[in-house]
């Protein structure tokens, strides 16, 4: 337990980090899930729209630090590679 009044209000307001930090990694997981949801319905234009919210959505992750910036170039990466293999 936090014994000072700054410990306190660090904890405070780690709790309140954790939960924005969780929500954001969520959003970035689902937009990923999207991306594949729609490469794998075949439809290479709608994926390619799809793609480019989504690369807009981990650059501004990545940029927040939240994820670091070469997992956004992973991810990014291999959503193009599987958006280009779709023929």
């Amino acid at each position: 337990m936090a014994n000072t009044a700054q410990a306190r209000k660090r904890a405070r307001q780690a709790v309140k980090l954790n939960a924005h930090n969780s929500s954001q990694r969520s959003a970035l997981r689902t937009a990923i899930k999207t991306v594949r949801k729609a490469i794998a319905g075949g439809d290479k234009a709608a994926a390619t729209q799809v793609f480019q919210a989504t690369v807009s959505t981990i650059d501004r992750i990545a940029d927040k630090q939240i994820i670091h910036k070469n997992k956004a170039a992973r991810h990014k990466s291999r959503l193009a590679a599987a958006l280009k293999a779709l023929a």
